[in-house]
């Protein structure tokens, strides 16, 4: 019986780990692209074309 509850635990742990480790993940790409994207605006909103040619057309 003690070794299914220690099992019990370490899937329960492992679970909770992999549980915030994908927040985390998630929250920080996220982020990074609503900064990429925030250079992309303004770079539009001030008519700069050089950051547009650069990338490729969007169809």
């Amino acid at each position: 019986m003690g070794k299914s509850f220690t099992l019990i635990q370490t899937v329960t742990t492992a679970g909770a780990f992999s549980a915030v480790s994908f927040w985390y993940g998630f929250m920080f790409g996220r982020e990074s692209a609503r900064k990429e994207l925030g250079h992309l605006i303004e770079n539009l909103r001030r008519g700069n074309t050089d950051s547009a040619a650069s990338s490729p057309p969007h169809s």
